[in-house]
């Protein structure tokens, strides 16, 4: 396996960093806790970000020239989701993992 230049894995790392946490944190935090956690819109942003964060990581891993148009999205949906958690509490390690997947994906984008 060829090895990428050390921002990128970075920003892989961070984006399969905020993919587990995200998803984790919707079937072992979110569900459990109900109310505004287990709003549909809040659940659908969450699994909008993990998905995101794992399509950038494997664009970033086979190559492909499309990884900064997708690390942008990647940086906005982050951002989103961070300031969403934030905003309902408790949630502190997705706001953590999601801000620094968008600040990475802003630098692979740049």
């Amino acid at each position: 396996m060829d090895r990428f230049a050390p921002e990128m894995q970075a920003c892989i790392d961070e984006c399969l960093r905020c993919y587990q946490t995200c998803l984790g944190m919707i079937t072992n935090h979110c569900l459990r806790l109900g109310g505004a956690h287990a709003a549909p819109e809040h659940i659908q942003l969450m699994l909008t970000c993990a998905e995101t964060c794992r399509a950038s990581a494997q664009i970033m891993i086979i190559g492909s020239p499309h990884h900064k148009r997708l690390c942008t999205d990647c940086a906005d949906i982050c951002e989103n989701c961070a300031a969403e958690c934030k905003r309902i509490g408790n949630m502190d390690d997705c706001v953590q993992a999601c801000r620094r997947c968008a600040e990475r994906c802003r630098k692979m984008a740049a």
